[in-house]
């Protein structure tokens, strides 16, 4: 449970039961804050740019900068060179590598397992932010140092 959680449910303990279901329904109606993300692409890559705007539209707040450096910045997060996407995110505490589908990094997110991120490798058709139309089932990896990466996702 994340520490605004733990402040919200710790102060509720302390009303009464009406403040508590009050709480609850405001918690359950309020829309869930924008996740920040920073978003790390080749300065000249356009589906990188639609991959942000693919995430700003499932309610994340998104800093795009290009850089020079992408493979390295990938490599620094864990991820091997033949499982790199074409751009690398950093959400929250995790690293989110290529075109990987809301859902995943949602589940990601909500899950929280003990890993540095997920990575889909290269650019497939069809993905969110590629055109196309999808050749194959998305195969998501895990990133975690030091691992080999193994399927997270299956889409």
């Amino acid at each position: 449970m994340n520490e605004p959680m733990k402040k919200i449910l710790g102060f509720a303990s302390l009303g009464t039961a009406g403040t508590v279901a009050v709480l609850a329904m405001s918690l359950n109606a309020a829309p869930a804050a924008a996740q920040e993300v920073t978003l790390y692409k080749n300065p000249q890559c356009g589906c990188c740019e639609s991959y942000a705007d693919y995430l700003r539209e499932n309610g994340f707040t998104v800093e795009v900068k290009p850089t020079h450096d992408l493979a390295q910045i990938s490599r620094d997060a864990g991820i091997p060179d033949d499982f790199q996407g074409c751009h690398a995110a950093s959400l929250d505490e995790y690293v989110v590598s290529g075109h990987v589908p809301i859902n995943v990094v949602n589940r990601l997110l909500e899950e929280r397992p003990e890993i540095a991120g997920v990575t889909l490798p290269g650019m497939p058709l069809g993905s969110p932010g590629m055109g196309g139309a999808k050749q194959e089932p998305f195969k998501i990896y895990t990133v975690e140092e030091g691992v080999s990466p193994t399927v997270y996702a299956v889409e």
